[in-house]
């Protein structure tokens, strides 16, 4: 299998470029049962009465911590006990990270998109293991590539019989500590990998660590302009995590959304989304 698809299904979700937007939205880890299913509650809400298909997204496992002290998650027992939960009641479409080959299998089983971290985004028997549970694949772009390296790791996927695919840009490496979001290398993505549906993961890429720090700050205070300005490329999807009360967070708390703005941010963002997507498609040469 060697071609890219530029639409995507997961059930009766589409994921498109061209496309109405997607979220895949939740909060960043399971910090227990009754938070997650409140977290998921809340966002099945917001998307049904602004009619946005949604993909639930909370981590089991939290693998690629700074600091070994650092809350990783409940594992992967207990947290796709909880996510299938969470899909049966609420029928939701779930995704999480898987880090290692071992997992890939136990994980398929619940997960309706596995999600491969941007730290392990060159690892090939990840990928292989990956390829090979049939998933659409949520690939996170690694923050050390250009927007034409990624192809490679398209390549890869499509070598070993999956092109389920889905791009995910999170900011790349900008001197220390630091990410930037390079709005031109949305379009060198799309141009590179034949418009395979491209997702921003407007979370992450609003990190910001401190120096010598070893847990990761951020800039949520700039979700909104960051988030709206992604969208306005014309994208697929939109990556988000939220928490009720982000200072108390117990992983990327500086990155994430105070879930009371969660409804006003998406209410943008598909207003921009339903204007860029109604223009004509111009081709400059």
């Amino acid at each position: 299998m060697n071609f890219i698809q530029n639409e995507i299904k997961v059930g009766n979700i589409v994921f498109s470029n061209e496309k109405p937007l997607t979220l895949i939205g939740g909060i960043n880890v399971i910090e227990n049962q009754d938070f997650t299913f409140k977290c998921a509650e809340f966002y099945k809400k917001v998307c049904q009465k602004l009619s946005i298909n949604l993909v639930f997204k909370a981590s089991y496992d939290k693998a690629n911590r700074s600091s070994a002290n650092s809350y990783r998650g409940p594992g992967i027992d207990e947290g796709l006990k909880i996510l299938s939960e969470i899909k049966k009641e609420l029928g939701l479409a779930i995704i999480s990270d898987v880090h290692s080959p071992e997992e890939a299998i136990k994980a398929s089983r619940v997960l309706d998109v596995i999600q491969l971290p941007a730290f392990l985004a060159r690892q090939t028997d990840l990928i292989y293991a990956l390829a090979n549970t049939g998933k659409v694949i949520n690939i996170k772009k690694s923050q050390f590539l250009s927007p034409f390296q990624v192809r490679n790791i398209v390549n890869k996927f499509l070598s070993f019989g999956n092109n389920q695919l889905l791009l995910c840009e999170r900011g790349h490496t900008f001197g220390y500590d630091n990410l930037v979001v390079d709005m031109l290398g949305f379009g060198e993505i799309k141009k590179t990998c034949n418009n395979l549906p491209l997702i921003f993961d407007v979370t992450h890429a609003l990190q910001c660590r401190d120096v010598g720090s070893s847990t990761s700050g951020g800039r949520r205070n700039q979700i909104f302009e960051l988030a709206r300005s992604g969208v306005a490329t014309g994208i697929a999807g939109i990556f988000l995590e939220s928490h009720p009360n982000p200072n108390d967070a117990l992983c990327d708390g500086p990155c994430a959304l105070p879930l009371d703005h969660l409804e006003e941010l998406l209410t943008q963002l598909m207003a921009i989304d339903n204007l860029v997507k109604s223009f004509e498609k111009i081709i400059i040469k």
